[in-house]
């Protein structure tokens, strides 16, 4: 598409409005933060837990028992919260925040 005062369009620019439009980018987001959560929290938590979503800097995570939740926050929360300022480099971590889920 042209406009009379800038010329064709850059490529980048078209496909970033269809991936907003189909909602791609917001889904790759989330594979990224899953995939930060995987990694800093490891294998042997990973299955009890769940990624939330970002709001306001503050990481949501699900967790199965409370138990678990009581150990991550009293134990593991500082080390977490500096392990995923690593891996998501750009994304403003200011806190992580964990309530009971079920799934």
């Amino acid at each position: 598409m042209t406009d009379g005062n800038r010329g064709p369009e850059k490529i980048a620019d078209i496909l970033g409005r269809l991936f907003t439009s189909r909602g791609w980018g917001r889904k790759n987001d989330r594979l990224r933060l899953e995939g930060a959560w995987a990694e800093a929290v490891g294998p042997e938590l990973v299955k009890d837990t769940r990624v939330g979503g970002i709001r306001r800097g503050v990481l949501e995570v699900e967790v199965k028992n409370a138990i678990l939740i009581q150990e991550l926050t009293q134990y593991h929360k500082r080390g977490l919260l500096g392990k995923l300022r690593k891996l998501l480099p750009g994304v403003t971590l200011t806190d992580l925040k964990f309530r009971a889920g079920v799934w």
